[in-house]
Parts: structure tokens; C-alpha cells; sequence
């Protein structure tokens, strides 16, 4: 195998397991988990197609997860509560406020920030999907 196809194979793995990790992570975590999961494997496919047979029932359980989150006007309303506490939760922490706050600091209050307006971008796109459906 030439040395450039060894460097993009290594460099995909690498990306790939990174992104599969975080969206593992962000399963117990504020974030959009499913998404990333099937980001991950969607890499690695490209590079190992055994992976492949685990793409369709992740895509399937990531979207069903992006329409129920907007299901009904309280899914919606419980959603940017959620996005507007990650928005306010990253301020805190970046400010240092209150000052007993563990791990507090930009790094973290940019990673809750991040996470809040990653949320809102997957709730309006989730929204607009099910609604251009329904037409």
C-alpha cells in the first residue's frame, strides 16, 4: 500500500475513533450523542467496511431520536430549556460563578456553550425534517 493511502487509512481511523468516542461520551452527556455515534462509524465504514452492517440501525435510532425530540410542543418547549440552561450553565462556569464550581473556566464553559447551540442547530433542523414531511 503506497505511503499516502497509509497516511489517509491512519488519519480517517484516527478521526473516526475520536468522533465515536466523543458521541459515546455525549450519550451520558449534554450533547448530541447519536449523531456523533453515527458520524464515527460512518468514517470507519469508509475505511472498514465490516463496520458498515452497524451504520443503518445507528442512522435509524438517530433519527428517530431527532423526531421525537420534536414530537410535541413540550418535547419542543423541554428542548430550548434544556439549550438555554447549557447557554447559561457555560457563562457560569466561564466566569467562575460561584467560585466552587468544579473544573470552572472557559474551557468548560465553552465546551456547555457549544453543546447549547449545537442542541438548538439539531432541534431546528429535527423540526424542519419532520415538518417538510408533513406537507
Amino acid at each position: 500500500m503506497p505511503a499516502g493511502k497509509q497516511l489517509k487509512r491512519a488519519t480517517l481511523t484516527v478521526v473516526g475513533v475520536v468522533v465515536l468516542l466523543v458521541g459515546i461520551a455525549l450519550l451520558v452527556l449534554p450533547g448530541p450523542g447519536l449523531l456523533l455515534v453515527l458520524a464515527g462509524l460512518l468514517i470507519l465504514a469508509s475505511e472498514f467496511p465490516t463496520l458498515e452492517r452497524y451504520v443503518d440501525p445507528v442512522r435509524d435510532r438517530a433519527m428517530k431520536a431527532a423526531e421525537d425530540s420534536v414530537a410535541s410542543p413540550l418535547r419542543i418547549a423541554g428542548s430550548v430549556l434544556a439549550g438555554l440552561g447549557l447557554l447559561a450553565a457555560g457563562v457560569l462556569w466561564g466566569l467562575r460563578i460561584p467560585s466552587w464550581l468544579p473544573l470552572a473556566g472557559w474551557s468548560t464553559g465553552s465546551s456547555l456553550i457549544l453543546s447549547g447551540l449545537v442542541l438548538f442547530a439539531l432541534l431546528w433542523w429535527s423540526y424542519r425534517r419532520v415538518n417538510s414531511r408533513r406537507r
